[in-house]
């Protein structure tokens, strides 16, 4: 399933995605039974094509995730681009411009 999320991009290098995922650490139980662990593993940020942000996450996200950060030199114009992989295999992607 691919994961979905919503992103904006400003001239003032604000990069915003809010990504839509279930995260579960592996600790909560339904019934007796363990909820398997399912959270967002890598997160990449590219900016004209340049990497900006490669990272890696853990179980301790939340549901839901919300990025937000501001990149130095960032203009209207440029072509934003976040894709994040969870520790399922599953990936997903968004695209935007700065407006």
């Amino acid at each position: 399933m691919a994961i979905s999320m919503k992103l904006r991009a400003g001239s003032d290098g604000s990069i915003k995605a809010l990504i839509s995922h279930p995260s579960e650490n592996g600790l909560r139980k339904v019934n007796g039974v363990p909820v398997p662990a399912l959270f967002i593993k890598d997160i990449k940020v590219t900016v004209n094509g340049k990497v900006v942000v490669d990272g890696e996450w853990g179980g301790g996200m939340a549901k839901d995730p919300y990025l937000n950060i501001k990149i130095k030199g960032m203009k209207a114009g440029d072509k934003v681009a976040v894709n994040v992989k969870d520790s399922s295999g599953d990936t997903g992607s968004s695209e935007a411009t700065a407006a």
